[in-house]
């Protein structure tokens, strides 16, 4: 925790603040085993060892994606597992050139995700398409010119 200061209604006072980063993305899969075949044999991403029975672990650069049933997921966040259609986010691969968008969303497809939207330029300057993976989880797949990526495939802000 850090200490900064927040304006609030005018005035200025010392509050913790919190770092600005993000460490894990849980997605709650209905069949741990499909995700995990998806994600591992599909994509080709390699299951980290601190994979259990019940979750699945990927390093990403710095991020880790972890796969974990959705009931359970739902039960430890005390909120109901019901529910489908727009979740309200996207995933994104960016990518350093161009036609790898259409290269990794025929990689998903052939590892049985969806194309949901097929790659094309987009209105912002880039290309990208979109893929859902089994349980529905949409990946963005991006090739963006005004952003770069360091040699580890992470983005670099101005």
């Amino acid at each position: 925790m850090q200490i900064g200061s927040i304006g609030f209604k005018g005035r200025k006072r010392r509050l913790p603040t919190v770092e600005a980063r993000l460490n894990i993305v849980t997605l709650g899969v209905s069949d741990l085993i499909k995700a995990r075949k998806f994600y591992e044999e599909g994509l080709g991403w390699k299951a980290s060892s601190a994979s259990q029975d019940t979750i699945v672990f990927f390093q990403l650069g710095g991020i880790v994606l972890a796969l974990y049933p959705r009931d359970l997921l739902a039960d430890d966040a005390t909120v109901q597992a019901a529910g489908s259609g727009f979740r309200g986010f996207t995933l994104a691969h960016n990518v350093r050139e161009k036609q790898e968008v259409a290269e990794i969303l025929k990689i998903a497809e052939a590892a049985g995700g969806k194309i949901v939207k097929p790659a094309q330029d987009v209105f912002w300057g880039g290309h990208s398409g979109y893929f859902a993976d089994p349980d529905g989880h949409l990946w963005e797949v991006a090739w963006n010119p005004h952003l770069t990526l360091n040699r580890r495939g992470e983005v670099k802000l101005p």
